[in-house]
């Protein structure tokens, strides 16, 4: 009896279901802590030009720029240089709340971006034109001429489409990846809390802390004043407004994020009552009465409204057209509640 053996099929080695993006995330995770470091030194440089501008007008017997004008800038750079160097560290352990929330940074990142583009396309032509040329010798120096407002315009247009939409891009390309989410979940297979909620929703409640969190400080960073209905809010009231609005952020983020549909309506209601005060209020008053109260200089001020930024309903509309793509988002966002009952 001649019983013949089958051959042994080869085992081919198994292939796995998706590339190793450690590496990558790495490489984006030194970069992501670069970008936060370099919002530390933005503080620094603020500081210290807060400093020299302070030293100059005592020099020249002018009033120095206040403090408060930069305090909304360094709380903003101080916010974000932390959580970027924190985001860092996690994409280069790969953890998988890190590849969510830089997700959500790189789209605000982005938005940012085309938003203050688009306010840049409108404003910055008005304010070069409002500044003086070079000294001459004459007593009033003329304007800069139009060739040097294009040059300036178009450099500008070039670094922030550069830093504010292709950079971003590349953040959101990376870490959007399938390939990318895969490599978290495999090196951390244990769900977390930014697993909780669909992106976009999670991405709203971010925004929303943030927001809390600026509006906690705007007590020392403008004196508590706030627009209210056709008018402004100072002390103690205006605090009491910001302290409120803070707790009503604060609650409507973590209702969202528990994807409770009352959320987001207290939210969409506030959007609303929030840009009709405001509306209201600069219809008849200015920003520039606003930063009087906020304890401006006058001579600030005075260098401010020489810009022409805030003249007529501009600044209004400004307001209000910026706040649509809010509105929009909060729509689109809402598909991923529950349908209520």
């Amino acid at each position: 009896m001649n019983d013949s053996i089958p051959p042994i099929a080869p085992v081919e080695p198994s292939v796995p279901a998706y590339k190793d993006r450690s590496n990558g995330l790495m490489i984006f995770g030194i970069l992501t802590c670069v970008l936060g470091c370099l919002c530390g030194l933005f503080i620094l440089l603020m500081l210290f030009g807060q400093i020299a501008a302070a030293g100059a007008a005592r020099t020249s017997a002018q009033v120095p720029a206040s403090f408060s004008a930069i305090l909304p800038g360094l709380m903003v750079y101080g916010i974000l240089a932390v959580a970027l160097i924190w985001l860092g560290i996690g994409s280069i352990q790969a953890q998988r709340w890190a590849r969510a929330l830089l997700l959500i940074f790189s789209w605000s990142w982005m938005f940012v971006g085309v938003i203050g583009l688009i306010g840049m396309a409108f404003i910055m032509p008005k304010v070069l034109a409002n500044i003086p040329a070079p000294a001459t010798g004459t007593a009033s120096p003329p304007p800069l001429p139009s060739g040097a407002i294009a040059a300036v315009m178009v450099f500008m247009f070039l670094f922030f489409g550069i830093f504010f939409i292709a950079a971003p891009a590349v953040w959101i390309f990376f870490y959007k990846g399938r390939h990318v989410k895969a490599t978290c979940e495999s090196r951390h297979p244990a769900t977390c809390w930014t697993d909780a909620c669909p992106l976009p929703v999670l991405g709203l409640c971010v925004w929303l802390l943030f927001s809390a969190m600026i509006m906690m400080l705007m007590p020392l960073m403008g004196l508590g004043v706030m627009p209210f209905f056709g008018t402004f809010l100072t002390g103690l009231w205006g605090t009491l407004l910001c302290l409120g609005m803070t707790c009503l952020w604060g609650y409507a983020a973590w209702l969202i994020y528990r994807l409770k549909p009352q959320g987001w309506w207290l939210i969409l209601a506030a959007m609303i009552v929030w840009m009709a005060s405001a509306w209201l209020t600069f219809q008849h008053h200015d920003m520039l009465e606003m930063y009087q109260l906020m304890g401006y200089p006058q001579a600030q001020i005075d260098q401010i409204q020489k810009t022409g930024v805030f003249s007529g309903n501009r600044l209004n509309w400004l307001m209000e057209l910026s706040g649509l793509p809010l509105l929009a988002y909060l729509l689109f966002v809402k598909r991923y509640f529950p349908k209520e009952v």
